[in-house]
């Protein structure tokens, strides 16, 4: 079996949390045992439980072995090294990854991960898995995923129905009777929700999904044939010009081709199929799942005080109740009641918890007069460590940079500024014009605007360099790229 993890997602339903480039799976947002700051896991990467991803993993771990079940990530280019990095921190195997060079929705994403699973295997089975969502009673989850496996050998396309517990509008529903769906239906008003709760036969849709690959293929040719086309032209273009094994031979990495992929529908797998099929089957699952669509359902995750508020500071509450606070600094609360107050660093968000799915809405205002927000953190993760921007101006620019052992940055150059680079951790070795020098905490060196110039660290701890950027513009499109060890594409 293979266990497709899909890691979609534009960062925006937790923003300032989540970002464009760091979404909710790969954010550090959930809590942990003992407390540390989220600056302080932007950081330094840590790696851990506390991110929707590793719980995916660790979550279904297990058939790993009872199914013999191997795992394959779906997830944009940009993502590829932040899961990565937390399956190889809680020591997971990923046996493959889909690079996607553009997000088209669930339906492109399932059919990419079903022709790689049906080249290896005809008969191979995909458990498909939303990455972002928390599941608490493992037992039953497990029991369920035994049980859509059997549908699944009977020839249905096998979804997860969750029983709700409350008339919920924000979910779609599915109407089933004797474990066949008779019905796909969208996000009700609240009497029609309210019916549904009554009726027992409806359930939430929680997007996970199993089948056979070659059923679904099938299924899809029948019933979206462009798409399934357009997929198939993608996937073996893909396959043709960017596909290889790392250098153990144990990964797969297959980057889909973006050209191809534009002419793709973007569309998701309930509308381009599970509509359409007649042989839909719905296992009816009681575990406790949360797909975590909002700072009211992430609240629900965290431990409450006496007062029913949640929080991830130091805080001081007078007269205040059912708050969520989200904050590295010391947060004093006077009257207030029913507030989400989520501050990431570079922003704030203050608003009802009842509102705060309207943070679409900041989202799309930021686009136009602060995209930069949107997109990344003060730290932006990379596949050879990370960087913090500590001080920005109009003409110069701060930053920490975090090189990880063994790892080094693009050759590159920059035709708007010149740097300068203190080392305060570890050991650098810096290329600069073909010359080479090695650097120790407490050395410096500059680098001229248009020189070819390269980091490397040749230690076994992190290299802690401090970066001092001044010119006219300090945009991060303004690199080329000559060579690099990870195949990204100059800007």
């Amino acid at each position: 079996m293979t266990i497709s993890i899909l890691c979609g997602g534009s960062g925006t339903r937790l923003w300032p949390l989540s970002r464009t480039l760091l979404p909710k799976q790969f954010a550090p947002i959930l809590p942990k045992d003992s407390p540390t700051s989220i600056s302080y896991h932007l950081t330094h990467q840590s790696r851990n439980s506390n991110t929707l991803f590793a719980k995916t993993l660790l979550r279904n771990e297990v058939f790993l072995h009872s199914l013999n079940a191997k795992f394959s990530v779906v997830t944009n280019e940009e993502h590829f090294f932040l899961a990565q990095d937390i399956a190889s921190e809680i020591d997971i195997p990923i046996s493959s990854f889909l690079l996607e060079t553009l997000g088209k929705n669930t339906a492109p994403a399932l059919c990419f991960a079903a022709l790689n699973a049906f080249e290896s295997d005809e008969n191979e089975t995909i458990l498909a898995l939303p990455s972002d969502h928390l599941i608490h009673n493992t037992k039953a989850y497990e029991e369920c995923i035994h049980k859509a496996v059997q549908f699944s050998e009977k020839g249905f396309l096998v979804t997860f129905g969750i029983t709700p517990d409350c008339a919920h509008t924000g979910y779609g529903y599915i109407k089933a009777k004797d474990g066949i769906v008779e019905q796909f239906v969208e996000k009700p008003d609240l009497e029609t929700a309210k019916k549904y709760l009554q009726s027992k036969n409806y359930f939430w849709n929680s997007g996970m999904f199993c089948f056979k690959a070659k059923l679904f293929l099938k299924e899809l040719e029948a019933h979206a044939p462009k798409l399934y086309n357009a997929c198939k032209k993608a996937y073996l273009i893909s396959k043709e010009q960017a596909s290889f094994k790392d250098t153990n031979n144990t990964q797969t990495l297959l980057r889909l081709n973006k050209a191809a992929c534009e002419e793709i529908e973007d569309i998701s797998i309930d509308y381009a199929l599970m509509e359409k099929s007649s042989k839909v089957a719905c296992v009816e699952s009681t575990f406790n799942w949360n797909d975590v669509g909002g700072f009211e359902a992430l609240k629900k995750e965290w431990r409450e005080d006496a007062q029913s508020s949640a929080h991830k500071s130091e805080l001081i509450a007078i007269d205040s109740k059912n708050n969520f606070v989200i904050s590295d600094k010391l947060v004093a609360t006077i009257g207030i009641e029913n507030l989400a107050i989520i501050d990431s660093g570079d922003c704030t968000l203050v608003a009802p918890l009842s509102e705060t799915q309207r943070v679409k809405e900041v989202v799309a205002l930021l686009k136009t007069t602060h995209p930069e927000l949107t997109q990344i953190h003060n730290t932006a993760y990379r596949p050879w460590g990370t960087y913090s921007v500590l001080l920005e101006s109009r003409n110069y620019k701060i930053k920490q940079i975090v090189v990880k052992p063994k790892k080094r940055l693009s050759l590159q150059k920059h035709f708007h500024r010149n740097e300068h680079w203190i080392v305060v951790g570890g050991s650098a070795l810096v290329s600069i014009g073909g010359e080479e020098v090695f650097l120790k905490a407490n050395q410096s060196t500059y680098i001229p605007m248009g020189q070819t110039h390269r980091l490397e660290n040749p230690g076994i701890i992190p290299l802690v360099l401090i970066e001092v950027q001044m010119g006219e513009y300090l945009g991060e499109d303004d690199i080329v790229r000559l060579k690099d060890d990870y195949a990204r594409e100059s800007r």
